[in-house]
């Protein structure tokens, strides 16, 4: 059974920003990045959470990301705000470019941020969860390394490439928050089980000549397998069109990987839309339309929408704190001497 301590999100943020600032991250960089890592651990989602700290210690000590950026943002367009991270974390250049999206969204009804040169930036979701907040419909894509081949092909083209979608509710929140990679689990997942010398359920990943495989190593030199097939490839190639192509970001195929330390900084991108649904649907419509599709869900017995779950432990975490891994704790003590 594995050994776990019980954390509050201020205990998690501050180990975080701590551990980050000690392998050479700048206050500035790393603030935004431990404030995510906690709210991916009051959301349930270790695999981004804690256990990335390490790994992110790791690449700002090898130069894959650099601690020290200071990312740029212009304003090419009215409805376009764009960050070049500058080879640094993707959390800091979202924030330098949020506030001026939202501002732009709710004065023009849609708005873009396009952001390149940056670095995995987490959980996508808490991402748009933050347009939800503001009121906006908030859509995010980010891609990564190569690791889903083709309909057909072995070869990895694409990365795991989520998309995320958050729908604001009248309470200040979301009503709706879909987060989901174009692989059947998101690459981290499999890194974790690899970690802890745990197989995967068929159905993860595949071989390197496109075989099914429960062995996560064998996984990570072969491929991602794609959500649905065919469909999962067309997600992943959307996904590739918005957060890389549309951005001047680096493509999957010539990105380095977000594992390991080989390879200098990957250059991908994120790009998000924010919408203004005020201004695009009539008087009260939209808040109607979208009440109306939740209670049709919630009003079947054992039906959930998706984001309920990360929803529930993020109530349950501000009272009740984070069961985290020892062996995770151990690691970021040891970057903290």
């Amino acid at each position: 059974m594995t050994e776990t301590r019980t954390l509050t999100l201020n205990e998690i943020e501050d180990l975080s920003f701590r551990a980050l600032v000690a392998a050479g991250t700048s206050p500035e960089n790393a603030r935004p990045l431990a404030v995510a890592t906690a709210a991916t651990e009051a959301d349930g989602v270790a695999s981004h959470g804690l256990a990335y700290i390490p790994i992110y210690c790791e690449h700002v000590q090898c130069g894959k990301v650099d601690g020290l950026a200071k990312p740029v943002m212009t304003r090419p367009k009215s409805g376009v705000v764009t960050v070049d991270a500058a080879t640094g974390f993707a959390h800091s250049a979202i924030d330098l470019g949020y506030e001026t999206l939202i501002t732009a969204a709710r004065e023009q009804g849609v708005a873009v941020l396009s952001i390149c040169n940056s670095y995995n930036c987490g959980v996508l979701g808490y991402h748009t969860y933050r347009l939800a907040q503001a009121g906006l419909v908030g859509l995010g894509f980010t891609n990564a390394p190569a690791s889903i081949a083709p309909s057909g092909g072995a070869k990895p083209v694409v990365g795991t490439n989520p998309f995320s979608v958050a729908v604001p509710g009248t309470d200040g929140q979301p009503a709706l928050l879909i987060d989901q990679s174009a692989s059947t689990i998101a690459k981290s997942e499999v890194m974790k089980h690899a970690r802890e010398g745990r197989p995967i359920p068929v159905g993860w990943a595949l071989d390197s000549e496109g075989n099914p495989t429960t062995d996560p190593n064998v996984g990570l030199k072969g491929s991602m397998a794609p959500s649905g097939g065919y469909k999962g490839v067309g997600v992943a190639l959307l996904t590739e069109v918005m957060a890389a192509a549309l951005t001047g970001a680096t493509l999957g195929i010539n990105a380095s990987p977000f594992s390991g330390t080989a390879g200098g900084p990957p250059k991908t991108g994120q790009f998000f839309i924010a919408i203004d649904p005020v201004a695009t649907s009539s008087s009260g419509g939209f808040a109607q339309g979208i009440e109306e599709l939740v209670d049709a869900i919630r009003s079947q017995d054992d039906a959930h929408l998706p984001g309920d779950g990360r929803r529930a432990k993020r109530v349950a975490s501000a009272t009740q704190g984070v069961a985290v891994n020892i062996a995770t704790l151990e690691k970021i003590e040891a970057i903290l001497g």
